[in-house]
């Protein structure tokens, strides 16, 4: 039998990283997270692979489903 590949993620911390994370401490599938987000199981995996383009409304569903918050700060000052 083969073993599934894992494609390696280069940024740590990304939305994807925080929604695996959290979906695992619920105990979600994939299948699962995506029924209660009202979503396909490709778009969870999508995000949570961290695709460079997803749609917001996909990442608020699935936020939601999760029971977060999203939130938007400041990166810093960058006049100068």
């Amino acid at each position: 039998m083969a073993t599934p590949r894992r494609r390696a993620r280069t940024e740590r911390g990304g939305l994807g990283d925080h929604f695996v994370d959290r979906r695992h401490r619920l105990g979600l599938t994939q299948s699962e997270l995506a029924d209660l987000a009202g979503v396909s199981r490709s778009s969870v995996q999508s995000l949570e692979s961290g695709r460079a383009t997803v749609q917001l409304d996909l990442v608020v569903a699935i936020a939601d489903a999760l029971g977060c918050d999203l939130e938007l700060t400041p990166r810093g000052d960058r006049t100068g």
